[in-house]
């Protein structure tokens, strides 16, 4: 799961707000912004322990004289060794911790949908903004078309064109 910590809140906005809309939570008008606030939280802290499991997947290559294509199976380990989900797995992880906030926020008045129903739609909302790194990787290869794959031209121009769509969407 790759979770862009710049589109954090407008996942905590879209859920908080939608569901409130559709009658599935109650939040107070004077409250939402601080009930986006606590399911943010709970996204930063994913993205915190996520930054700590990749510096610490780095240290173990560079102790270990590992080459560098071993970085997600280091990481891998590591989370496991540690209990920490990622992938799919860092996924539901995320829209469980989000759901528990929803009940034990102070800032939600009251929830009237089913959690398998809150589940769902946390899940849709979070996979339009995860998928993100796909559109991208399509639009950057629609763009390199004149470039043949796998030489050094086209992998400077991969890097440089991503990041200038990822700035253009505000993710970078």
């Amino acid at each position: 799961m790759r979770l862009y910590r710049r589109v954090i809140p407008k996942i905590a906005r879209e859920v908080v707000r939608t569901l409130n809309a559709r009658g599935d939570i109650e939040v107070d008008e004077a409250a939402l912004d601080e009930a986006e606030l606590d399911l943010a939280a709970v996204m930063v802290e994913y993205c915190n322990l996520d930054d700590r499991l990749c510096q610490d997947a780095r240290e173990a290559i560079q102790r270990r004289g590992l080459s560098a294509e071993r970085f997600g199976q280091v990481k891998k380990g590591l989370a496991d060794a540690k209990g920490f989900k990622i992938g799919e797995e860092g996924t539901e992880y995320v829209i469980n911790q989000m759901i528990e906030v929803l009940f034990s926020s102070k800032n939600i008045e009251e929830i009237y949908a089913e959690d398998n129903d809150i589940r769902k739609f946390i899940h849709e909302v979070l996979k339009k903004y995860l998928d993100i790194d796909e559109d991208i990787d399509r639009e950057v290869r629609g763009r390199l078309k004149n470039l043949r794959e796998g030489t050094q031209e086209w992998d400077v121009e991969y890097e440089r064109t991503a990041g200038q769509i990822k700035r253009q969407r505000g993710i970078a």
